[in-house]
């Protein structure tokens, strides 16, 4: 992360601290130095440590909006961590606006949120959809600055797919032959930190790794992780969803990896930026070298 940052003193605020992103957003503030930091989550047991840091932790529930006006009070930026609750339709937006609304009341003046890219309403809802109501509840808001943080496809989620791919030979996706910006979550957390800490005005972040892979190239690169031949094949989106059930995934999670290829098909995910090097300094981890590093996960 660069070192010079306007809001260093301020009571930085980040949501959902109890997650992956979350903690490390806060470990990255506490490695910059920043001397006033709040974190939120359903169960403050799970961040003794970092309350044995320094760090203010607080218990929110965004299912309870005076959780929320006692969990931002005092806070200056606020880091909105997207939930991840996806069981019931129009939940997460409502659960988003409660915080926005928490926010305004406790007089935050900078919001951050993480969005998703190419966010927009989706006839019957879904995970773009959400985003994009969350951004909007945001926005609308006349006495906040913000700052959108569209996170593209975390690098992570290649581990998924990865064994079952290499085992039978063939990564299956609904991309149509375009490119996704996949991005690590560690470099996610960079830019999240440095933007909590830096950011001002009205913007969005498209947030992407340094290149737009197709599924073929992705492929090859499995393949070169592995040692063993990995093809790719395309395949219609019905089809993905019919494997995915067949996989026995839940059909929340059905939906939201059928959204993902979609989005990735319509070149939403193809977006690439230079905002991560930007905001800290460093360039952003390539998918080669993220595969590179986690061969083990591969087996």
């Amino acid at each position: 992360m660069t070192a010079a940052r306007p809001f260093l003193n301020d009571r930085l605020l980040v949501t959902g601290a109890g997650g992956q992103l979350g903690r490390r957003i806060v470990e990255l503030l506490l490695e910059a130095g920043a001397p006033h930091v709040i974190a939120t989550t359903r169960d403050p047991a799970k961040l003794a440590d970092l309350a044995a840091r320094g760090v203010d932790v607080r218990a929110a529930d965004f299912d309870d909006p005076a959780s929320l006006k006692t969990a931002f009070a005092g806070a200056d930026r606020v880091l909105l961590v997207s939930t991840d609750s996806l069981d019931k339709p129009g939940r997460r937006i409502a659960q988003h606006r409660a915080a926005v609304a928490a926010a305004v009341e406790a007089g935050v003046s900078h919001v951050l949120y993480t969005s998703a890219p190419g966010a927009r309403p989706q006839a019957g809802g879904g995970v773009i959809d959400d985003h994009f109501w969350s951004e909007q509840a945001i926005i609308a808001q006349p006495s906040l600055d913000w700052t959108i943080l569209r996170h593209n496809l975390y690098a992570e989620t290649i581990l998924m797919g990865a064994g079952q791919a290499i085992a039978g030979g063939t990564l299956y996706a609904a991309t149509a032959a375009q490119g996704r910006a996949y991005v690590t979550r560690e470099d996610c957390a960079a830019i999240d930190a440095a933007a909590l800490l830096g950011a001002e005005g009205r913007q969005i972040l498209d947030v992407s790794g340094p290149q737009a892979l197709t599924q073929d190239q992705l492929a090859a690169l499995l393949a070169e992780a592995s040692g063993k031949p990995v093809a790719h094949q395309d395949i219609p989106l019905e089809a993905l969803r019919a494997g995915l059930a067949q996989a026995g995934l839940p059909p929340v999670y059905v939906d939201v990896l059928a959204d993902f290829d979609a989005q990735a098909a319509e070149g939403q995910h193809a977006i690439v930026t230079d905002a991560v090097e930007r905001l800290t300094g460093k360039a952003p981890t390539s998918v080669a070298a993220f595969l590179a590093a986690n061969k083990a996960a591969l087996a």
